[in-house]
């Protein structure tokens, strides 16, 4: 496993931030707003980042680690841990996608009015004092995400079930139009997942081809006995008997200058 994690490549990082961007932008893309709970958001937000951690800051305090068989493992643990840690400290909260506050500000105080006819507002905040439960909206327009936080210092967690169930009911009715932020992170997510399929590709083709830069070391040639001009090896011939000689070819150009050469020297 440390191996595996100390050799995962650049592409296999940014493909879970590459599908949660993809992911993303499909849910801003769609006609329904769609709602999460707090705690699904930020475990699905830590797990396309985990990639890039295990490339980035855990790869730069893994050497202080060691290089025990359980640095890697300690390691994630303790991200995971770091993440858990956020999440717990956090306020109970859900999130609304696709959707403005004007538009979900309507569904809360119809919801906050059935739970408990005497509710009281205060700017964006809804004080439920017979069912022990404060809610806080707080959105992003420029974004169209929207919190829905509870507040308070003491949070009764059955009305905050049941008003997050009756919430994602009306949620879930509503209509509205798309996103203009759908189209960009779905293609920013496509773009992410493209260049790292495109670099896998050209790893998993690399590897087939062998290491770059490698020569093959060419063939020695075989040292045996001499061999005659019918390439018998000399040891078969009888003995005493030597080798003819074998001259070399030479062209009749060049037997024609040798011959004329001396006679031109011995004219002059």
């Amino acid at each position: 496993m440390n191996t595996l994690l100390q050799a995962l490549p650049l592409w296999a990082a940014l493909l879970p931030l590459g599908l949660y961007l993809i992911g993303l932008g499909s849910v801003h893309l769609r006609r329904r707003p769609f709602m999460v709970s707090g705690a699904w958001d930020g475990t699905l937000l830590g797990a396309s980042l985990l990639g890039m951690v295990i490339v980035g800051p855990l790869a730069l305090v893994q050497p202080a680690a060691g290089r025990s068989l359980w640095s890697w493992p300690m390691l994630l643990v303790v991200f995971a841990l770091f993440v858990a840690l956020c999440l717990l400290v956090s306020r109970p909260r859900v999130v609304v996608y696709n959707i403005t506050v004007e538009q979900l500000r309507p569904l809360v105080a119809e919801i906050v009015s059935s739970l408990d006819p005497a509710a009281r507002w205060a700017g964006e905040t809804a004080a439920m004092p017979t069912r022990g439960l404060q809610v806080h909206i707080d959105g992003n327009g420029s974004m169209r995400s929207v919190n829905v936080v509870a507040v308070g210092e003491r949070t009764s967690l059955e009305a905050w079930s049941e008003f997050c169930r009756r919430l994602r009911q009306s949620v879930g009715r509503l209509r509205v139009r798309s996103s203009p932020w759908g189209l960009p992170f779905a293609l920013a997510g496509a773009a992410v997942v493209a260049g790292a399929t495109w670099a896998a590709a050209a790893t998993l083709l690399q590897r087939e081809d062998g290491p770059p830069g490698r020569l093959v070391p060419a063939a020695t040639p075989s040292v045996g006995p001499p061999r005659d001009e019918r390439g018998r090896p000399s040891a078969a011939l009888p003995r005493g008997r030597a080798l003819p000689a074998v001259r070399s070819p030479v062209s009749a150009t060049t037997q024609g200058a040798f011959d004329a050469g001396p006679r031109r020297s011995v004219g002059a």
